[in-house]
C-alpha cells in the first residue's frame, strides 16, 4: 500500500479563475438574438384577451331593430287609414246632416210653386218666408247673414263696387247692401257687397 496521496484527475479539475478574470461564455448564451417569443394561439385567454362578439349575435340584433322598424311603419300606416276613413265619414255626416237642413226649405218652395195661380202678396209672402228660413238655416251652420246698412264699412266684411256722395251720412258709411254677405272672419262664405258713402 502507497502512503502517497493520489493526485486529483486533470480531466475532472476545475482550476479557479483568477480574480479578475473575464468567464467564457457558455454554449447556451452564445447564440445571437433575442430569445424566442413563446407560440401562443387564438384561444389564449386572459386579462388583456379581448373576445369580438360572434356575427350571430350582430345578425340577431340586426334583424330584432328591422322587426321594430318595419311593426312602427305598419302602425303608422294603419293609424293614417283609420284617420282617413274617421274623417270622410266625419264629412260624410256633416253633408247629409247640412242637406237634410235644406229639405223643410225646397219642400216649402214646392209649396209655392204649387199656388203661383193664387194671389201674388200670398206668393211674395211665402218666398219671403223661404228665404227667411234659409237664413235661419245657415245661421245655424255657423254662417250669420250680414246685410246691414248705416254702419260704418269693414273691408273684412264688406266689398265696395260703387261709392256715392250722400251729405246725410258721414263717409265711409254702408249706404246700400246689394249682395248679402254670410260668415264671420275665417268662417266667412262670402263678404257683403255694400256701396260706401264718398269720404271727403
Amino acid at each position: 500500500m502507497s502512503c502517497h496521496p493520489q493526485e486529483p484527475d486533470r480531466a475532472t479539475s476545475v482550476e479557479p479563475a483568477p480574480e479578475g478574470a473575464v468567464r467564457p461564455p457558455r454554449e447556451e448564451s452564445r447564440q445571437s438574438g433575442p430569445p424566442p417569443r413563446p407560440q401562443t394561439t387564438n384561444d389564449e385567454t386572459g386579462p388583456d384577451a379581448v373576445s369580438p362578439a360572434p356575427a350571430e349575435e350582430h345578425t340577431a340584433a340586426m334583424q330584432e331593430l328591422e322587426d321594430r322598424w318595419r311593426r312602427a311603419l305598419a302602425d303608422l300606416d294603419n293609424l293614417r287609414k283609420r284617420h282617413a276613413r274617421e274623417l270622410e265619414r266625419e264629412r260624410t255626416v256633416e253633408r247629409s246632416r247640412t242637406a237634410a237642413a235644406f229639405l223643410p226649405i225646397l219642400d216649402n218652395l214646392e209649396l209655392a210653386l204649387s199656388h203661383a195661380d193664387a194671389d201674388s202678396d200670398a206668393i211674395v209672402e211665402g218666398i219671403r218666408a223661404v228665404r227667411d228660413q234659409a237664413v235661419n238655416v245657415l245661421e245655424l251652420l255657423g254662417y250669420p247673414r250680414h246685410a246691414e246698412t248705416g254702419v260704418a264699412f269693414d273691408p273684412a266684411r264688406h266689398e265696395v263696387v260703387s261709392v256715392v256722395d250722400d251729405p246725410d251720412v258721414e263717409p265711409g258709411t254702408v249706404v246700400q247692401v246689394l249682395r248679402p254677405g254670410y260668415g264671420d272672419g275665417d268662417r266667412q262664405l262670402r263678404p257683403a257687397t255694400v256701396t260706401v258713402a264718398k269720404r271727403e
